[in-house]
């Protein structure tokens, strides 16, 4: 159904989904530049049903919380790695001066996109550099990221739980450390057979580190366009109605390279510079929320589709039942 159809008789027919009937929409720290819009692609996602969404979504700070609940600062996948014990001192003290001098520039508000990209390759080239020529147990990063398994966002399990069974795939798409991210996501048991990660993972060269695998996936060119080719992206390319989730304004593209009949809904955290930040997140996202540490908002969205999905098929079956299977298989 194309967003021309839904005319106003359509509108009051039974069924059709209104913004004001979302509760999670409609608390203060959620904010929307063009309602009617969200109000449209949610529609088409009911509509659609399991069978056309895909999930794209970001890692750090957007599966993971940005604070917990006594206000403490949740680590990112590549701080977990580096408060590993047996890294080298000199390699710990080179990337915290690599962060104090790149984090703020990330975190920039006032600074263009197109400026802090460069920086951005910067400083994971030289982080790759520094993680090269040293031995590290992957066993290690286990027991760091077991600390963090219960960091994630409330609501997270249930949230894959219920994709899992609506057999809907999810790319964890992250500028962060893979191993850190699938590591976690296992022990957290939420690296479902539906997921993929497309991240940075540690290379290693005659038992010792040796930098990132290629391609480096920075903060600002994390999107599907890397995907083509792929048995993934195969997969997934003609499932057109997205949920795209992120915590920053580089998140927002990382549906890029769909067609361009997709129907994407894109769903911003926002938490740094709240005031500074809005009017480019609500410019960017179609979904901003303030400070919001749950999976509240997607879970009402596949809350509405898999209710519409349950009356067209009371006996559970959505008729995709080899995407499971693909995806197991399926190659990044």
């Amino acid at each position: 159904m194309g967003a021309t159809e839904l005319n106003a008789s359509q509108k009051d027919r039974v069924g059709y989904v209104r913004i004001q009937d979302i509760p999670v929409l409609n608390q203060d720290h959620c904010r929307m530049r063009d309602s009617q819009r969200v109000e449209r692609i949610i529609n088409e996602f009911v509509c659609g049903g399991p069978e056309r969404m895909q999930v794209v979504s970001d890692f750090d700070y957007t599966i993971t919380k940005q604070r917990t609940d006594d206000g403490v600062a949740v680590p990112s996948s590549f701080g977990i790695f580096n408060s590993c014990k047996s890294l080298p001192d000199n390699f710990k003290e080179e990337i915290d001066k690599l962060f104090h001098k790149y984090h703020p520039i990330e975190i920039d508000p006032h600074m263009p996109i197109s400026e802090k990209v460069q920086y951005m390759i910067e400083w994971w080239t030289q982080s790759g550099k520094l993680a090269t020529g040293f031995a590290f147990d992957l066993t290690e990063l286990d027991q760091m990221t077991s600390q963090f398994k219960h960091a994630l966002r409330d609501g997270t399990h249930e949230l894959f739980d219920a994709l899992l069974r609506l057999q809907i795939p999810v790319l964890v798409f992250s500028a962060g450390l893979g191993n850190s991210v699938v590591s976690l996501m296992e022990q957290a048991n939420i690296m479902q057979p539906n997921v993929k990660v497309v991240s940075n993972f540690l290379r290693y060269r005659d038992g010792l580190l040796d930098g990132f695998q290629e391609p480096m996936i920075h903060i600002f060119n994390k999107n599907e366009t890397v995907l083509e080719g792929g048995e993934y992206y195969e997969l997934v390319h003609t499932r057109d109605h997205i949920i795209v989730m992120g915590d920053s304004l580089g998140d927002a593209d990382m549906a890029a390279g769909v067609p361009s009949s997709s129907h994407i809904l894109k769903i911003g955290f926002l938490f740094h510079h709240v005031e500074a930040n809005m009017e480019k997140y609500m410019n960017a996202f179609d979904i901003v929320l303030v400070d919001d540490q749950t999976m509240s908002v997607p879970q009402a969205l596949l809350a509405l589709i898999d209710k519409r999905h349950q009356l067209r098929h009371p006996h559970g079956s959505n008729g995709t039942a080899p995407v499971q299977a693909q995806l197991q298989s399926a190659s990044l």
